[in-house]
């Protein structure tokens, strides 16, 4: 048997101390005898420790030493009464409802944005590129990131076709399932640039309200819009999936810019103009953008 404080724990042949019992058990520094696994008495005096089994304790102990100073709000009793440096008693918290989640609460953290920005020296942000199947916009989101990479800067690639080989495996190509992939990809490039990372999202996105509630989610500037304006015609000759090939047989129904419209942005932040006479490189077309990082200050912390 070990006496601590006032209460007896039995460590014989046993490991049955769990933290939980050391907490509540008022420790205070004792004279204490220990048996080890064979039964044979160790002896352990005041602060002089010839086991390394109770220091556990001992470092809790101290810890409730200091604690004490600032009100004792280390103990287990505590935690379950008052609210004690940031962790919740029995104070009621306000419950929310958003969409079908009810009697949730958002939890706040100490580390914010501008700490996780700090650490990466750069500032979160979403660039969501736009425009026809065939338009360049996943190859200009890989020069985007391989730029931006070669610069020191961290990003994330949110492709539409990637995304849906796992998070919107389950969403189809009609319309409330396309407007549904769009949302779902704006909530978690949002979380990407909470994160403090530069998340490019490259993707048809069609329809200006979809885009425009994605850009709704994030502080305004942080969204920024690049629209890939490519002629149909271009977009088609190229047809680098035979995607439109299949859609003018009508294998395919509802493709964008064939039998499904394609809003064009009104107030994209970044236009690139490609033409079949002109088509500048990706690499050309992403210094375009990163140009807008710097001079925005998205490349800094």
């Amino acid at each position: 048997m070990a006496s601590v404080g006032i209460r007896s724990l039995s460590l014989c042949k046993s490991l049955d101390l769990e933290y939980s019992e050391a907490l509540c058990a008022k420790l205070r520094p004792v004279k204490v005898s220990v048996f080890n696994f064979t039964c044979k008495k160790l002896r352990i005096s005041g602060g002089d420790t010839r086991s390394n089994f109770l220091e556990p304790i001992k470092a809790m102990d101290a810890s409730k030493t200091t604690s004490d100073v600032n009100g004792g709000c280390n103990a287990i009793d505590d935690f379950l009464t008052t609210d004690c440096d940031g962790f919740p008693g029995k104070s009621t918290p306000k419950m929310s409802t958003v969409g079908n989640s009810t009697n949730i609460q958002w939890h706040k953290c100490s580390v914010e944005k501008s700490d996780r920005q700090e650490l990466l020296k750069q500032k979160g942000c979403v660039i969501w590129i736009t425009g026809l199947s065939g338009s360049g916009k996943s190859t200009l989101a890989c020069a985007l990131s391989r730029g931006l990479h070669a610069r020191g800067k961290l990003t994330y690639i949110l492709d539409g076709d990637n995304v849906r080989h796992g998070l919107n495996s389950d969403l189809s190509f009609k319309a409330e399932d396309r407007a549904e992939n769009i949302r779902r990809i704006g909530e978690v490039a949002k979380l990407f640039a909470d994160a403090g990372v530069i998340c490019i999202a490259s993707l048809i996105s069609p329809y200006r309200k979809d885009r425009d509630a994605c850009r709704a989610l994030l502080p305004k500037g942080d969204f920024v819009e690049v629209f890939m304006d490519v002629p149909l015609q271009v977009c088609e000759a190229r047809d680098p999936k035979g995607l439109y090939k299949l859609a003018r047989a009508g294998k395919i129904k509802g493709f964008t810019g064939i039998d499904d419209p394609y809003e064009p942005p009104l107030n994209s932040e970044i236009v690139l103009h490609q033409r079949e006479e002109k088509c500048d490189s990706p690499t050309h077309l992403a210094e375009v953008v990163i140009s807008y990082l710097e001079a925005k200050g998205y490349l800094e912390a």
